[in-house]
């Protein structure tokens, strides 16, 4: 049946309907949910509507369909879907008992009193919390021009009271792919932690990503609490990553091979592609084998999600950055600071360490355009400050403005474009319009991209990346698969990994965040 919804998270903008970069490889795996839309306009604002509409806003009863459709499709793949012979057991983990589970499971397992501490199935958390009254309004969100409210709801995570693997069965591997990112070591640890807790032995790690499946010489890590206990006071990632990998029936083959069923990944869109192809093969296969991903995302640009971990670590890491370059253009005559930061599609990081850093005087992003020359453009507004302020500072990132770079077909292993170098076009472009001008500027740039994803994980990132490895072991012992874990409006949750692998979430140009940016920057728009 067609779904009547339109994917949720989408801010409801021609700018967003494009193909999503995949950081993991498995480039061809992702099947974009995104309907072929028709553009309405209605009070400057961008409407999805299919070209044979499955929503008729006419039909009183729309609201309640569209929920219905929505609750399917946001209903969580588990093993009673494909198994009817699969029968629960009381749960291993309980905090109240503090106690190690015994080795020998044949009297059953360690128990106390009744503890209130689990989920039920049923909980759910409210997906969206602002009830738009107007398509005008900033940020706004609408299923149709009326902006009507309608409740989505979606699962809690967190431990349940049933499980339905037992811990002397599983065999749990972790795998970490796409490039480093703050916090992988922290989210490592805590599933090794949490595996133990259950009462798990054997729980290894996949070396260098989805490439560790097939790779001769690459051999799996024995992992338990000894070996992980220190680890997230270092960055990286103790097993490694890379990009690209083997074909999924490849993976799901050295899976049986070696007894797993349990896999735990870490990564972006790509990997989480990956994760769910390797989910629907293992069910295609009438495997019991529970496959839980872990969005790791740099550049916070996954769908649905309050944030993914990694971010706020390189948001604060910028800042060092960010005051070197405004330091560098204060101190020169009529100096100009640029710097360039990660986002390929989404202008997060840039957004946010533009506002927390209050140095920044341009931040330039992919998703709002702009021009360089011209009596509008960037250069231009660059010769207003130096006039004016004697410095300036400019925070780009790194999918902005390639448009006025040359175009090339290279890709890398996870089949992303590689992108030209808009920090370098823009200090070359600057050193080149002042001295045509005949105004001296002192032109630096900054590029601290790898450092920023070599750090290790600040507080905030430690209790996210601590959380989101806990509940990736609670869902795949209460059953779940093809799910990936996430925070919603600060709470903790379960998602079908095709809801939001189907394209990059980006920075919406009509959203508060973005316009608190501006504020700060004072920058006017470059069009």
């Amino acid at each position: 049946m067609e779904s009547i919804s339109p994917p949720i998270g989408v801010k409801l903008v021609a700018s967003l309907v494009k193909k999503p970069s995949c950081a993991g490889g498995f480039s061809g795996l992702i099947a974009p949910r995104l309907r072929n839309f028709n553009r309405v306009i209605k009070s400057n604002r961008v409407f999805a509507e299919t070209k044979n509409p499955a929503i008729d806003f006419s039909d009183p009863d729309w609201t309640t369909k569209f929920q219905e459709d929505f609750e399917r499709r946001f209903n969580i793949p588990h093993l009673t879907d494909i198994f009817d012979d699969v029968d629960p057991i009381p749960s291993t983990f309980c905090l109240k008992s503090r106690s190690v589970v015994s080795e020998d499971f044949s009297g059953g397992y360690p128990s106390d009193e009744k503890w209130h501490g689990y989920i039920n199935n049923n909980d759910r958390v409210l997906l969206k919390t602002i009830h738009y009254s107007s398509p005008t309004s900033a940020g706004a969100e609408c299923i149709d021009p009326s902006c009507t409210w309608v409740e989505q709801w979606v699962h809690r995570a967190g431990p349940r009271e049933k499980i339905y693997f037992k811990p002397e069965d599983v065999k749990a591997a972790i795998v970490t792919c796409g490039g480093l990112c703050p916090g992988l070591n922290d989210v490592i640890r805590q599933i090794v932690i949490t595996l133990e807790i259950y009462g798990v032995k054997k729980i290894i790690g996949i070396p260098f990503g989805y490439r560790g499946f097939f790779k001769e010489g690459i051999h799996e890590m024995q992992l338990s609490r000894k070996v992980v206990q220190n680890i997230h006071l270092a960055g990286g990632s103790l097993l490694g990553v890379s990009r690209g990998g083997p074909n999924v029936s490849d993976i799901v083959s050295n899976m049986e091979e070696r007894g797993i069923n349990m896999l735990f990944v870490l990564g972006g869109n790509g990997t989480h592609a990956g994760a769910n192809a390797i989910h629907n093969e293992c069910r295609k296969r009438r495997m019991k084998v529970a496959v839980v991903g872990v969005p790791k995302t740099i550049d916070n640009d996954i769908l649905l999600m309050d944030k993914t971990f990694g971010f706020d670590t390189a948001v604060e890491e910028a800042q060092r950055a960010i005051n070197s370059a405004y330091i560098e253009a204060h101190s020169a005559y009529h100096g100009i600071g640029i710097v360039k930061l990660m986002g390929r599609s989404s202008g997060f990081i840039a957004m946010h360490a533009s506002l927390a850093s209050g140095q920044v005087d341009v931040c330039l992003i992919p998703e709002v355009p702009f021009r360089l020359h011209g009596p509008h453009g960037v250069l231009n507004y660059l010769k207003f400050l130096l006039e004016t302020k004697g410095s300036a500072v400019v925070c780009v990132a790194e999918g902005a403005g390639q448009n006025f770079l040359e175009k090339t077909n290279a890709t890398d292993p996870s089949g992303n474009i590689i992108l030209g170098d808009i920090g370098v076009h823009i200090q070359q472009e600057s050193k080149k319009y002042f001295k045509e001008i005949g105004l001296p500027a002192d032109v630096k740039y900054i590029d601290p991209t790898y450092m920023i994803r070599a750090c290790r994980a600040n507080a905030a990132d430690g209790i996210l990346c601590a959380v989101l490895g806990q509940n990736a072991v609670h869902g795949a012992f209460a059953g779940y698969g093809g799910i990936t874990v996430g925070i919603c409006n600060t709470h903790y949750v379960y998602l079908p990994i095709p809801e939001v692998i189907s394209y990059p979430k980006e920075v919406d140009p009509n959203s508060r965040m973005w316009h608190r940016c501006l504020t700060s920057t004072g920058q006017p728009d470059f069009v």
